[in-house]
């Protein structure tokens, strides 16, 4: 049974920095892709960023130079760190995983399996 729980999140300052995890087990993590989308209210779930098996990421335009997102095989664990954060980066975020030949998009609905979602509010 494929599990991906998270952690992390919370209130922050514009400015801030916040770093999420999403543990992962029931399944050969290593061999996935994993993903991090966010969803704001009354929005569509976006893409934030992807890391292949081989840890190679992607990221979109918005979350450029300043989200890292990161994975430790050994740990089963996926991370995004987030740094310089603006109000407009408020939303529920979740993990994700799918399969690696969708590691280059950024579509909610190749995804298979999706962690409980955090909140992440920024402030002004």
């Amino acid at each position: 049974q494929v599990q991906l729980v998270q952690s992390g999140g919370g209130p922050v300052q514009a400015g801030g920095s916040l770093r999420l995890s999403c543990a992962a087990s029931g399944y050969a993590h290593n061999t996935y892709c994993m993903a991090w989308f966010r969803q704001a209210p009354g929005a569509e779930r976006e893409g934030v960023a992807t890391i292949d098996n081989w840890s190679r990421p992607m990221y979109a335009d918005s979350v450029k130079g300043r989200f890292t997102i990161s994975r430790d095989n050994a740990r089963s664990t996926l991370y995004l760190q987030m740094n310089s954060l603006k109000p407009q980066d408020t939303a529920m975020y979740y993990c994700a995983t799918g399969p690696l030949i969708f590691c280059s998009s950024l579509v909610a609905g190749r995804f298979d399996y999706w962690g409980q979602g955090t909140q992440v509010t920024v402030s002004s």
